[in-house]
């Protein structure tokens, strides 16, 4: 045979092998008909929701990814980074989704998909516990991390400049349980990833920052390294196209985009609030809000009035859901000032906003966009619709509405509209507001912090008040 022939054939044969090695992890996970992901139980990447129903971050964009390879989703948890890594070392799960972030040392042995998030990481402490450092050469104490993490890679760079630091690492606790420790006194510091930690400041407002360690710190999902990129390949593709479709900007949005804007005076404010004013109501807000949740419902109060059954503002609007009076009378209150009706009158209210929506929204979406016709009216917020879908956005996201809501105030736009001007900036502010809120009484709800209604109290309304309604 003549030398080329035999060379072509040589090449043929070890192509046709690359290819089907190449195939072999995808193949092999596609004929189970599983993809397993390991990652670690957090508020941020994995947990067990209402009813309990898988969610989290990762737990969707990993499902996503399975839906797409026409697989189950099997989520395999670890409670220590080192066993997540071992294993994906001995091929028990497909790959790690877990918020790791992407550093050099990783880099060595692993493969990171692009990023799909980036997050700074904070040095934090407990507030009033001691006068904030500035910088590293002010922090004096116990810095406590999760051994294996980045933060632990981080500050073994950093103690080569900074011997001073007095840093230890843990295998026993995970990052959410190093924050407690540092709020109950047992650590001076850690460090956190920014979205973890704006989550966990919801429930815990005494966490404070001292200042940025890292910036701009890439998250990614890891693959092991070798030769079969038949996965790795897959899911890189899958990042790009829900980048480009805006769906991870959906998700980050979620899931971080309201809780980066942090209150420590409001927060403490509302959880005080939801232990000496929501017994009051508690009752009413679950009898009356039917198919929406009541901690949402409870969140709309409390954005409306502060949960204050003679709320007034300078518009007109009254009561604990703050309704006008022509609103009102359509949700047939006779007294805005009555507890009862009030909240029977707003839940009412949002619900038929919700329905009035086009069938084709989705939630969360569609809940977001109905919160945002509660404050705005549901003309003005088909107005910022008509804005996105001119301006190339998405009208039924509401990521993509949200940034087009404030133009309702500039007269280019609104002379162009139905409804005209609004004030279009506060309905955002509004329901990232009540987002807050509803996820701390979801938290503070499974951790059974609620505390029980007050019946007596909910039921009494002073005829003065009726009085001054009518």
């Amino acid at each position: 045979m003549p030398i080329i022939l035999l060379l072509a054939l040589i090449f043929s044969l070890s192509g046709c092998g690359r290819e089907r090695v190449d195939q072999n992890q995808l193949e092999r996970i596609q004929e189970r008909g599983v993809l397993r992901v390991g990652t670690m139980m957090s508020p941020v990447n994995y947990y067990y929701g209402a009813d309990n129903l898988e969610t989290g971050f990762e737990f969707e964009l990993a499902a996503n990814l399975a839906n797409q390879l026409g697989v189950e989703l099997e989520m395999s948890t670890s409670y220590e980074l080192r066993d997540l890594w071992r294993k994906l070392e001995y091929g028990d799960i497909d790959f790690v989704a877990a918020g790791i972030d992407v550093t050099e040392p990783r880099l060595e042995w692993l493969k990171f998909t692009p990023a799909y998030h980036n997050v700074e990481q904070k040095l934090v402490f407990r507030q009033g516990a001691q006068n904030r450092p500035r910088n590293w050469d002010d922090v004096t104490g116990t810095i406590r991390v999760v051994a294996g993490s980045s933060h632990e890679e981080h500050l073994r760079e950093l103690s080569k400049t900074y011997p001073h630091l007095q840093w230890t690492s843990t295998h026993l606790y995970d990052a959410d349980e190093i924050l407690e420790h540092v709020i109950q006194g047992k650590y001076d510091y850690t460090i956190a990833d920014s979205h973890h930690l704006d989550i966990k400041r919801r429930a815990f407002p005494n966490l404070s920052i001292a200042f940025t360690t890292r910036d701009s710190v890439p998250i990614a999902w890891a693959f092991r390294g070798g030769h079969d990129d038949s996965l790795y390949a897959a899911a890189v593709e899958y990042i790009g196209r829900q980048h480009e479709g805006g769906e991870i900007a959906q998700l980050i949005d979620r899931y971080f985009g309201h809780v980066a804007n942090f209150n420590f005076v409001d927060t403490r404010a509302f959880i005080a609030a939801t232990e000496q004013v929501l017994p009051n109501y508690l009752d009413y807000f679950q009898e009356y809000s039917g198919d929406l949740d009541w901690r949402l419902l409870a969140a709309v109060s409390y954005q409306e009035s502060h949960w204050n059954p003679r709320a007034r503002s300078v518009t007109g609007v009254r009561g604990l859901m703050m309704l006008t009076l022509p609103t009102a009378q359509d949700m047939g209150v006779n007294s805005r000032l009555d507890p009862q009706q009030a909240i029977r009158g707003g839940a009412e209210y949002l619900r038929r906003l919700h329905q009035r929506l086009p069938d084709r929204i989705t939630e969360p979406d569609r809940t977001w966009l109905a919160l945002a016709a509660y404050n705005v009216g549901l003309g003005h917020l088909e107005d910022a619709r008509i804005i996105t879908q001119r301006q190339g956005g998405n009208p039924d996201y509401w990521i993509d509405v949200r940034e087009r809501l404030p133009l309702l105030r500039q007269k280019q736009f609104y002379r162009t509209t139905r409804f005209g001007f609004a004030r279009g900036d506060e309905p955002v502010k509004y329901v990232e507001n009540i987002r807050r809120y509803f996820d701390t009484l979801v938290w503070l709800d499974e951790q059974g912090r609620l505390p029980v209604s007050d019946t007596d109290y909910a039921n009494i309304t002073q005829p003065a008040e009726r009085a001054e309604e009518q």
